[in-house]
């Protein structure tokens, strides 16, 4: 049924893109700009693919979540796992420790893994799955790290240096005997401490008792989503100092828009502009990096509303491809979109899109997640309130133009 539901969407999704590019279309037949309705009509069908995106989303991860939950009561473990849920239920409702710490068990989710939770954690055994559930809810909620950054897991939170390249060695032409010159690569080298990040939220004592409820899946995305937003923030614009160090803070121009467009694009018509500026910056980053498995663009929903009517001036094509296949990514100049409303709107002298190799950008989660449980908080109001604790750092650590902006020229 949620298959059918699927196919259903994606391809109402996909009609909805054809009567936006018809739409757009016939105003650049006409060689005008859209009228104040088509405009009205343009962000519609926009915010109606969005929410396409959207449910078919959610459908995926309630399937996902069906599927685990199915494996968990049919599979040889399925004893233990009834265990230690009703242990989780069991601390949340205040039998044990106040408080428990969430490490890796070593799923995919991360490059490295945590050490295994300890007895010394409370006490408490939490579900393999819950980890990943929260981690998964923390990705969701951060463009950044859905990009196929690099993750560093660590037990501990002491400062750890990590190096970084600034330059690559070069070549040069050698006449018959003549002597060939040094030059090695630079390095410097960038610190990753733990920032600490923290969220509060309040549980009904109904909401704990009641054994219908899914409080693994509630707990986690309460915890993830908040705890992705606000590190999701920095990871994109932090200065790295007493914050994590963010993207757009060393990333450098690969394109930038010309004057009188209000940090656009400008109309594709004038040589320069329009889909010749993201053409720009794409080969403004160097093969090896395009070529990347973490290869993307990142920019916020309003930007791509408008880079989605954007043609190429040979062909007349439309350079954003709609994905062809249910939940996954739209394709910009045959590289997947990542959209993040944490990125700068397009403005004056505003980085408005990102293109380049993601894993070049090191996050660094230290001791995984702390949740902590307090009776006392809301007393009156007959509620247990929740504390979540992560520390995270994050830099880039190739400074040679991994990745590159498209920055809003003057006004």
């Amino acid at each position: 049924m949620s298959s059918q539901l699927i196919k259903q969407l994606h391809a109402n999704r996909l009609r909805t893109w054809e009567q936006a590019k018809e739409l757009a279309d016939r105003a650049a037949d006409e060689n005008r700009s859209f009228t104040g309705e088509e405009e009205r009509q343009w962000l519609q069908f926009n915010d109606d693919i969005n929410e396409y995106d959207k449910r078919i989303t959610r459908i995926q991860s309630d399937e996902r979540r069906a599927r685990d939950a199915d494996a968990i009561l049919s599979g040889p473990g399925r004893a233990g796992a009834v265990i230690r849920n009703a242990e989780l239920r069991a601390w949340a409702r205040g039998e044990g420790s106040r408080s428990i710490e969430i490490q890796n068990p070593g799923s995919p989710i991360d490059f490295r893994a945590l050490s295994k939770l300890s007895a010394g954690a409370g006490g408490s055994t939490v579900p393999q799955g819950f980890y990943n559930r929260l981690m998964a809810h923390l990705i969701e909620s951060s463009g950044v790290m859905q990009a196929g950054v690099t993750v560093l897991n660590t037990t501990s939170g002491e400062t750890i240096p990590v190096p970084k390249t600034t330059a690559h060695s070069t070549a040069a032409l050698v006449a018959e005997a003549g002597t060939i010159g040094t030059s090695d690569p630079a390095f410097g080298s960038v610190d990753l401490g733990a920032y600490k990040y923290g969220a509060k939220f309040a549980v009904s004592t109904e909401l704990l008792s009641d054994s219908g409820v899914d409080l693994e899946g509630y707990l986690s995305a309460q915890a993830g989503r908040a705890l992705g937003n606000a590190f999701g923030v920095h990871a994109l614009s932090g200065t790295g100092a007493a914050q994590p160090r963010g993207i757009l803070t060393d990333t450098t121009a690969g394109a930038t828009g010309p004057t009188g467009v209000s940090g656009g694009f400008g109309a594709q018509e004038t040589a320069d502009r329009g889909a010749d500026l993201l053409i720009e910056l794409f080969y403004s980053v160097i093969a090896p990096y395009r070529m990347s498995a973490s290869c993307n663009w990142m920019m916020a929903d309003g930007t791509a509303s408008t880079i989605r009517k954007i043609k190429d001036a040979t062909n007349g094509q439309y350079i954003w491809q709609p994905a062809a296949i249910a939940g996954q990514p739209d394709l910009l100049l045959s590289k997947p979109v990542v959209i993040d409303p944490n990125v700068p709107a397009v403005a004056v002298d505003a980085k408005s899109v990102l293109f380049g190799d993601f894993s070049t950008y090191f996050v660094r989660i230290a001791g995984g997640i702390r949740f902590e449980r307090s009776d006392d908080f809301a007393f009156d109001s007959d509620l247990v309130t929740f504390r979540a604790l992560m520390r995270a750092d994050s830099a880039m650590v190739d400074l040679t133009g991994s990745i590159k902006h498209f920055v809003g020229g003057a006004s």
